[in-house]
């Protein structure tokens, strides 16, 4: 074939600026008006954008309800339910965004935060991190009593038990570059509630710049985190990450 017969060579496809990605499992309640307030924001303040919504083998009608009210939205399925980890590692390393973020389903830290974590990004961070517990922290719906004392103690003991520096390891809305989402998520080991602590051991590991900011935050009566049921749970991963050894 001739350089005059070459076929044309196909343009390539501009990556979004943000990926947005909402792990899900059962939220027919509430993922609608969450995924609508995504939407309105994102098309007002984004030139380019994506929203993935990941399935953590729900059993109600979640999955059919985000295929019919929102077909633009990239619908990804877990083989079965695999855990909240399992689900943000799917997303982080399937999206596209030159900044990828994943959300909790609640929206419980609001959408527009968002302009938080992107300027810290523009200003050279690797990841940005959520929190609820800094001086300038607005918690407009606070917990009940008792949770948030033994939210608070649990995060102490996360600290002294990984290492890490950071007041909340926990809150729900975290944001990474697309080079720090792929290379922490395909060495993330865990599956459950603690694969946040294990992103952050990984990036610190790594050397990546990891920023904790103030976000505004409503606490969400559905919490699907038991305190008596789970801490042990994550307690023991935050061991094992610990012990572990990551060649980074």
């Amino acid at each position: 074939m001739t350089p005059e017969t070459k076929p044309p060579v196909p343009p390539t496809e501009t990556p979004p600026v943000w990926s947005v990605i909402i792990p899900m499992y059962n939220e027919e309640n509430r993922i609608g008006p969450s995924l609508q307030a995504v939407v309105d924001f994102m098309d007002q303040r984004s030139p380019s954008y994506e929203i993935l919504v990941v399935d953590d083998g729900s059993t109600d009608a979640s999955v059919a309800f985000v295929r019919q009210r929102f077909p633009h939205v990239r619908l990804l399925l877990n083989p079965g339910n695999r855990g909240k980890g399992y689900s943000v590692r799917a997303g982080l390393l399937a999206s596209k965004g030159r900044w990828r973020l994943f959300s909790d389903a609640d929206l419980s830290t609001p959408i527009e935060e968002i302009a938080r974590f992107e300027k810290e990004l523009t200003n050279g961070a690797d990841v940005v991190i959520g929190s609820r517990a800094l001086p300038e922290s607005i918690l407009e719906v606070r917990q009940a009593w008792w949770r948030e004392i033994s939210g608070r103690l649990f995060n102490k003991l996360v600290r002294l038990v990984s290492g890490l520096p950071f007041h909340d390891t926990q809150c729900g809305f975290k944001a990474y570059t697309a080079e720090a989402a792929k290379h922490i998520a395909s060495l993330q080991r865990l599956e459950g509630w603690a694969f946040d602590v294990e992103h952050l051991h990984l990036a610190r590991k790594m050397g990546l710049d990891v920023r904790e900011i103030p976000v505004r935050w409503l606490n969400s009566a559905d919490s699907r985190i038991h305190f008596l049921r789970d801490a042990s749970r994550m307690l023991i991963d935050v061991i094992r990450i610990r012990l572990s050894r990551y060649s980074v």
